[in-house]
């Protein structure tokens, strides 16, 4: 499955468009990965708990767009987006979304 931010695939003809399609993530980080984090903010650097939180919830959202594009026929997603989010009444849950426009590319 090719999946690309721009609006075509370079050296391939879009022959059908099969719509939009999305993937969606909600995912809690718990108390013990907030304190490791705490500690980053106290003594400076990155925050690799939360970055490989994030790359994980990021890759799952693209994969379940891919998924939801061949499950309509398609065998590329162009124009894909990424979007963060924080929910929940103490911003505990990082929701990520991935959308696209399934296509058929040859």
């Amino acid at each position: 499955m090719i999946s690309t931010t721009t609006p075509t695939v370079e050296g391939k003809a879009i022959v059908e468009y099969k719509g939009i399609v999305f993937g969606e993530v909600v995912a809690g980080v718990n108390v013990i990965k907030d304190f490791v984090a705490g500690l980053s903010n106290v003594f400076g650097g990155r925050s690799t708990t939360y970055e490989d939180e994030l790359i994980q919830a990021r890759q799952q959202a693209i994969a379940e767009m891919e998924q939801r594009a061949m499950q309509v026929g398609a065998n590329a997603v162009v124009g894909v987006d990424i979007d963060y989010e924080v929910l929940g009444a103490d911003n505990g849950m990082l929701m990520v979304t991935a959308s696209g426009t399934a296509v058929v590319v040859q």
